[in-house]
């Protein structure tokens, strides 16, 4: 999956930065996005997975993949993200159904690593691996909590939030129930209505009173 043409959580196109040389090709990106999955699913680990290798796995040159990914730590980080869902378009109706949404997708996430070995694995090696976990946390976990922070201010600026509440604590309020849930306990339920509940309970003792 190529990141040129993609979205951003609340349905913004994704900036891209400038290429070196020739034009992104999508079919290529595709084949040295799929290269790396094939070699991952053949039970080849991180560590061993070398530009070159993958560039001979997806029958293109090392300089191809360069010119696209400055490393193989950003290589990695669009790979786990062709292999998850894509993220979401927020409806920008009220705080409320973009939390649902933000939520209702790290659910979704969380069946697909549930379901997915290479997932799984690749996840477990990546905390192992300081240089991919910190491309993954600044190239997707920040932008999405950036996005998450946007939400809860805009929640504040219209009245649906309290003024008074630390927003970075109210994120791990909302997220916390379904990361335990899909990270640190792969076997409890995951309902089609959990993000519903989750956020609604907490939004319970977060509305400011009624005037």
């Amino acid at each position: 999956m190529s990141l040129a043409g993609s979205r951003t959580q609340d349905g913004r196109a994704r900036e891209v930065s400038p290429v070196r040389g020739r034009p992104r090709s999508e079919a290529v990106e595709r084949s040295i996005i799929e290269g790396v999955m094939k070699l991952l699913e053949d039970g080849v680990p991180l560590a061993e997975l070398s530009i070159e290798r993958v560039a001979r796995t997806a029958g293109v040159g090392k300089a191809t993949i360069y010119r696209r990914w400055r490393g193989k730590e950003e290589l990695f980080v669009d790979v786990l993200r062709a292999a998850e869902p894509p993220e979401p378009v927020l409806p920008g109706t009220s705080m409320r159904d973009d939390l649902v949404v933000l939520l209702e997708a790290v659910r979704r996430r969380g069946l697909v690593n549930r379901s997915s070995a290479i997932l799984h694995n690749v996840f477990a090696q990546m905390k192992s691996s300081p240089k991919i976990w910190d491309a993954y946390h600044a190239n997707v976990v920040a932008p999405r909590r950036r996005v998450l922070a946007d939400i809860l201010r805009r929640g504040q600026g219209n009245g649906e939030l309290r003024a008074d509440v630390d927003l970075d604590l109210l994120g791990d309020l909302f997220f916390g129930p379904m990361l335990v849930r899909t990270i640190m306990r792969p076997d409890s339920p995951l309902p089609e209505d959990l993000a519903e509940v989750v956020v609604d309970t907490v939004l319970q003792g977060l509305r400011p009173p009624a005037s």
